[in-house]
């Protein structure tokens, strides 16, 4: 089964490092076929931000997502490009905090405001969106998602991380239920 994702934002939100955990969690933690492309701006802070991972059980024969089935928004601006791309079935996650909408089927989840409250900076929004898309979707595994931030954050900051995968699993599974 193929599933693409599509994390897009601003620069400086870490969407193209979250991507990399991503496919790295599925890839080599879970064994999947993945692919991982992105794509940012000529402002590498404040413009337009993009990271796609395919993710499959067989062989990924185009690289890109064509027609997602996950999309995380966490700008106005990424929202309103991106979501009229989206299959009909996809889900939509936007950060509440960043993305105003009155469309019924987005789910609405308090990203950065969350990271902000409960573990002190809005850096790791990125990382706290990861264990969101792994209580809800279950594309990846949130222990998988652990040994990817492991490899590839710095010592200093792994355990802040691991608090935001977690809080962000956290969040995903109570914000599932009221949406189911």
């Amino acid at each position: 089964m193929r599933t693409e994702v599509r994390l897009s934002g601003r620069g400086g939100q870490g969407l193209i490092t979250a991507g990399i955990i991503l496919a790295e969690a599925c890839g080599v933690y879970e064994g999947k076929e993945v692919v991982q492309t992105q794509s940012y701006g000529p402002e590498a802070r404040g413009g337009a931000s993009r990271a796609e991972v395919v993710i499959s059980d067989h062989q990924i024969r185009y690289p890109r997502a064509y027609d997602p089935d996950i999309l995380v928004a966490l700008s106005q601006e990424a929202f309103d490009r991106f979501a009229p791309q989206m299959k009909e079935a996809g889900l939509i996650f936007t950060d509440s905090f960043y993305v105003k909408t009155d469309h019924k089927s987005i789910i609405d989840i308090p990203f950065s405001e969350t990271a902000r409250d409960e573990i002190g900076r809005e850096v790791v929004t990125n990382i706290l969106m990861l264990g969101v898309l792994s209580a809800t979707t279950g594309i990846v595994k949130l222990d998988s998602l652990k040994l990817a931030v492991k490899s590839r954050v710095r010592s200093a900051f792994i355990e802040m991380n691991m608090k935001a995968l977690d809080v962000g699993a956290r969040l995903g599974n109570d914000k599932w239920k009221e949406h189911s």
